[in-house]
């Protein structure tokens, strides 16, 4: 190598660091949302979380009998979501009609500044809130704590006297969120016994929170690869002290539906966690789901938590959530698979699903 490019390489190597770090500090995730949400909920004295809702959720509802809380993804873009929740019930006819509709929105602090929101407004970093961290702000609460003062208002009988349902669905950043939320809550267990039952939607989330330390892929250079929100090492404050062991003993008995898209395949797409952590999980989105979900399976071959590849879906939060096994899981809708529905013995459903999907080549492009 000429000794005047051996000079310059390492400056070219750290040019080319530089501009892909700067790349990342550009990406949409780290812009202001456009959109903030118009309703709000106390989670605790002086600290709102503001939220999307088809209905006033301080007023008395006797007619709600579900409620479908829809996490949005790493944009934070609750208003499109929340357009995708009315559309997914439309699409729902009967089955969705009545439900009430409610989409948290996770602010990030660039969206705090960016609105000039109020200071007693929650806000996160931009990627704790899909881990359960605790906001920067105006108090130290947990995302998940957020999801339990929802859960706790629906479960106010003054409010909603006959509500029997409550269906907590994510795309991608809020399939994280879905998927840790069900990991470390108590919430949902204790609303059975008050006649609520809770159900967890996870759709196309980049990573999941193993169980246990092995993974389909390498692990070797990557130490951080089984701490939260990847494993259950390290936990978040919110998790109280629990024992793995026992996390994954509630875990597995939680009705949790995994939606993946048959096409969401690009290892290259740009809101997909390529974190060695992540890598560790597979290559991309569908082979990530795929294997996490037959991990379960060999740990508890009894597991009842069915999983549905939607053929000809790529990572398309609309579509997931409107597909045949989408309005299943958030609306009970008939459909899902010839003769099958969403909450049917997983093996019998996985076999259905594989059935009616249309062969991905691995990298095929994905829709956003």
């Amino acid at each position: 190598m000429p000794s005047l490019l051996r000079s310059a390489l390492p400056l070219l190597l750290a040019l080319v660091a530089c501009r892909a770090e700067a790349a990342d500090e550009r990406g949409p995730h780290r812009k202001p949302v456009a959109v903030v949400a118009d309703r709000s909920l106390a989670v605790a004295p002086g600290a709102r979380l503001l939220l999307f809702a088809s209905a006033d959720l301080d007023a008395p509802h006797p007619e709600v009998s579900r409620a479908v809380i829809v996490l949005h993804g790493r944009l934070r873009d609750a208003d499109v979501y929340y357009a995708s929740a009315l559309a997914a019930r439309e699409a729902a006819g009967a089955a969705g009609a009545g439900a009430l509709l409610v989409v948290p929105q996770f602010l990030g602090r660039t969206d705090w500044e960016a609105h000039a929101l109020p200071p007693d407004v929650l806000h996160w970093t931009l990627e704790g809130w899909q881990g359960g961290d605790d906001a920067l702000g105006p108090a130290p609460l947990s995302s998940f704590d957020a999801l339990d003062a929802i859960l706790a208002r629906l479960a106010d009988r003054s409010r909603f006297p006959n509500l029997s349902r409550i269906v907590i669905a994510g795309h991608s950043g809020g399939g994280q969120v879905a998927q840790r939320y069900a990991m470390l809550s108590r919430a949902g267990d204790a609303l059975a016994g008050r006649g609520i039952r809770v159900t967890y939607v996870v759709a196309n989330p980049s990573s999941y929170a193993y169980v246990t330390p092995e993974r389909p892929g390498p692990t070797a250079d990557c130490p951080g690869y089984d701490s939260w929100k990847y494993g259950l090492q390290d936990l978040p404050r919110y998790a109280g002290g629990a024992a793995p062991a026992a996390l994954e003993a509630a875990y597995v008995a939680r009705p949790v539906t995994y939606l993946l898209g048959g096409l969401d395949t690009d290892p290259h797409h740009p809101a997909l966690d390529r974190s060695c952590m992540a890598e560790a999980q597979g290559p991309f989105r569908l082979a990530r789901g795929e294997a996490y979900w037959a991990a379960l399976r060999a740990r508890h071959p009894d597991l009842r938590q069915p999983l549905h590849v939607v053929p000809g879906v790529g990572h398309d939060g609309r579509r997931m959530l409107g597909s045949a096994c989408g309005l299943s899981a958030l609306f009970d809708a008939p459909g899902c698979g010839p003769g099958e529905a969403a909450g049917t013995d997983p093996a019998s459903a996985r076999r259905t699903d594989h059935a009616t999907q249309p062969a991905a080549p691995a990298g095929a492009a994905s829709p956003r």
